[in-house]
C-alpha cells in the first residue's frame, strides 16, 4: 500500500502522507496542505473529511454492516445488555462477571439528584420541547456534581442521571410528581418505572416492554461520526467540560434531520393514514424535487444498503407489538410504505432503503412514550457514545477544531458617509 499520495498544483510537486484504517480505509492526510501550497480543501457537510482516529464504531456503509468496538450489532443486540454494551463502548473490551457487577453497583449509587433541580424544573415552561429542557438540565448537571472526581465517576454520574432526568421532563409534561430511581432494578427496568409509576398504585414491569428498550437503545449507543457526536467532540477539543458537551450534542440531535427524524416519521404515516392511505401519492410526492415532501426514514449519508438497525428495529417492533397483542396501524402501514417504495426503481436507484428512525418511533409508541419524547430516548441510547469520543478526544489530544472557510462576501472597501 502506497504511504504518500503525489500530485501537482501549479507546475509543483507535492507528496501527502496516506492513513490506513483497520479495514484498509484509505485517508490523504492534508493537515499541513495549506502550509505547504497554499490550497485548503472545500468539503461541505464534511462528506470526505476525517477529524480523527477512532476505536469505537466502524460503519461499512456498502455492506451495511455495523461494529461496535469490533463487535457486530447484530451478535450485540442477542447477547449483551443497555449496561454491559456501555462499557464495552466507553472502555474497549465486554466486562467479565465482575466488572459487570461493579459497573452496575457504580451506576446505582449515583441514582440521584439534588433537590434544587426539581425547583428549578418547576420553572421551565411546560410549553418547552423535553429536548430543550433535557439539554438545560444535563448542563447545569455540572453546579451540582463535585468536580474534583475522577473522570471515570462522571461518566457514571451521566449514565445514572440522565434516565431520572428523562423521566423527570416526561412526567412534568404530563403533570405526574418528581419519581425517584429504584436500586432494586436493573437498567431499562428501572427507567420504565421512573416514567410510568403512579403514585399510590404498584407498578408490575412488563419483561417484554423492558427487552424492546433494551434493544433500542443499543442500537442508538454510537454511529461514527454523525452531527451529534461530532458536536461533542468540538466542544470537548474546546476543553468544554463533559456536561456542556454532552448538553451541546442533545440539542444537536434535536434536530429533525439527526434524531428528531423518528418523530418525524410518525408524524409522516399519521398524515398518509389521516389523507386516506394512497402510499403511492405520497412515495410520487417523495419523488417531485419541486415538492418539499420527505419520506422520512428513507436514505442515510453513510449506508449504500440496509441499515442493518434498521432490520433488527423492524423484527423489534413486529415482535412487540405481536406479544403486547397491540393493533397498530401504524406499523401495518410502515411496513406497506416500505414494500412500494422498494419496488419502485426510483429508490431502489438512489439506494433509499430505510434506516433505524423508521421502525424505532414506532417501538418507543409501542411502549407508551409520545412523540415529543421519541429524541429524549435516543439521547439516552446515544449518551455512552458520547461520552466515549469525549474521553477519547481527550486521550488522543485532538486540537481544537476550527474548519476553514472560503470567504464569497465584499472586497476591502472603505466607509463613505453621504
Amino acid at each position: 500500500m502506497c504511504s504518500v499520495v503525489n500530485f501537482n498544483i501549479n507546475g509543483y510537486h507535492y507528496k501527502l502522507p496516506v492513513i490506513y484504517g483497520t479495514f484498509c480505509e484509505k485517508a490523504i492526510n492534508i493537515s499541513k496542505l495549506r502550509e505547504s501550497t497554499g490550497f485548503i480543501t472545500f468539503d461541505p457537510g464534511f462528506k470526505n473529511t476525517g477529524i480523527t482516529k477512532s476505536s469505537i464504531s466502524f460503519i461499512d456503509g456498502e455492506k451495511g454492516e455495523l461494529l461496535y468496538r469490533g463487535y457486530p450489532i447484530e451478535q450485540i443486540i442477542n447477547q449483551c445488555s443497555f449496561i454491559e454494551t456501555s462499557y464495552l463502548i466507553l472502555n474497549g473490551e465486554l466486562p467479565n462477571t465482575a466488572q459487570l457487577k461493579s459497573f452496575s453497583e457504580k451506576i446505582k449509587k449515583f441514582n440521584s439528584i439534588h433537590k434544587e433541580i426539581n425547583k428549578i424544573l418547576d420553572n421551565i415552561p411546560n410549553s418547552y420541547h423535553p429536548m430543550g429542557i433535557l439539554s438545560f438540565l444535563t448542563h447545569i448537571l455540572d453546579a451540582f456534581i463535585n468536580n474534583s472526581l475522577r473522570e471515570e465517576d462522571l461518566y457514571l454520574h451521566l449514565l445514572a442521571k440522565l434516565p431520572i432526568l428523562a423521566a423527570l421532563t416526561y412526567r412534568k409534561k404530563i403533570g405526574l410528581p418528581p419519581t425517584y430511581a429504584d436500586p432494586h432494578l436493573d437498567y431499562t427496568s428501572n427507567l420504565l418505572k421512573m416514567f410510568f409509576s403512579i403514585p399510590n398504585q404498584s407498578y408490575e414491569l412488563n419483561p417484554i416492554i423492558s427487552d424492546a428498550l433494551n434493544k433500542i437503545l443499543i442500537l442508538h449507543a454510537d454511529h461514527e461520526q454523525n452531527c451529534s457526536t461530532t458536536t461533542v467532540r468540538l466542544l470537548g477539543s474546546a476543553h468544554a467540560g463533559l456536561f456542556a458537551s454532552i448538553s451541546a450534542g442533545m440539542s444537536a440531535l434535536w434536530g429533525k434531520l439527526h434524531g428528531g427524524a423518528n418523530q418525524a416519521v410518525i408524524e409522516m404515516l399519521e398524515a398518509i393514514l389521516k389523507s386516506g392511505g394512497n402510499i403511492k401519492k405520497w412515495i410520487e410526492k417523495a419523488k417531485n424535487k419541486k415538492d418539499p415532501f420527505r419520506l422520512m426514514g428513507f436514505g442515510h449519508r453513510i449506508y449504500k444498503n440496509f441499515d442493518p438497525r434498521a432490520k433488527i428495529a423492524k423484527k423489534v417492533a413486529e415482535n412487540v407489538i405481536q406479544q403486547l397483542g397491540i393493533s397498530d396501524p401504524i406499523l401495518e402501514l410502515a411496513k406497506d410504505v416500505e414494500r412500494k417504495a422498494l419496488q419502485d426503481s426510483y429508490f431502489l436507484e438512489k439506494k433509499l432503503y430505510p434506516n433505524i428512525d423508521f421502525y424505532s418511533g414506532i417501538i418507543y409508541q409501542a411502549i407508551g412514550i409520545p412523540k415529543e419524547m421519541f429524541t429524549v430516548m435516543f439521547a439516552l441510547g446515544r449518551l455512552p457514545g458520547w461520552m466515549a469520543h469525549w474521553k477519547e478526544m481527550k486521550l488522543n489530544k485532538d486540537p481544537i477544531g476550527r474548519p476553514r472557510q472560503i470567504y464569497i462576501g465584499y472586497k476591502k472597501r472603505n466607509i463613505k458617509k453621504k
